[in-house]
């Protein structure tokens, strides 16, 4: 079953459970899934979705800490929920000690000798990690990995 149809399928279930919260954020998934498609003029396929699905999430952290710092509540709360269902579709996050074994790999297969070389880095672990785990994160274990060099 790919990304499409079951983000469809679910929202119909939603909707049979009168689950508002999840029927909404699925709508909203699948409107910006089409209107990445209608910008890149072709269907995406579920590494497209997912990609879409962590632009989503990764919003809706942003949205979380800036209304932290605000004292907004009631809106930390209602954009943790969205994210929780935005959560339940993108792959199995990996653990900090994951990325740190991925990071020391990387760094012993392009050679990198210090902080120089972050972009290297950063370059060969970014495809590997999508959708997987939080840019800032493998940013930070990266850094971290090479000041240590």
């Amino acid at each position: 079953m790919t990304m499409k149809t079951r983000l469809s399928d679910d929202m119909k279930q939603a909707m049979r459970n009168r689950d508002v919260l999840r029927r909404d954020v699925i709508r909203y998934l699948r409107s910006e899934v089409r209107n990445q498609e209608i910008r890149d003029q072709k269907e995406l396929d579920d590494a497209g979705v997912i990609q879409v699905l962590s632009r989503q999430a990764q919003q809706r952290r942003d949205s979380i800490e800036v209304y932290r710092d605000a004292d907004r509540q009631d809106l930390v709360e209602k954009e943790e929920s969205e994210l929780s269902v935005i959560l339940s579709y993108l792959p199995q996050q990996m653990t900090s000690e994951e990325i740190a074994d991925l990071v020391q790999q990387v760094v012993a297969e392009v050679g990198a000798s210090g902080p120089a070389d972050m972009g290297k880095v950063m370059g060969a672990i970014m495809p590997q990690v999508r959708g997987k785990a939080e840019g800032r994160e493998v940013n930070a274990i990266v850094q971290q990995t090479l000041r240590s060099l």
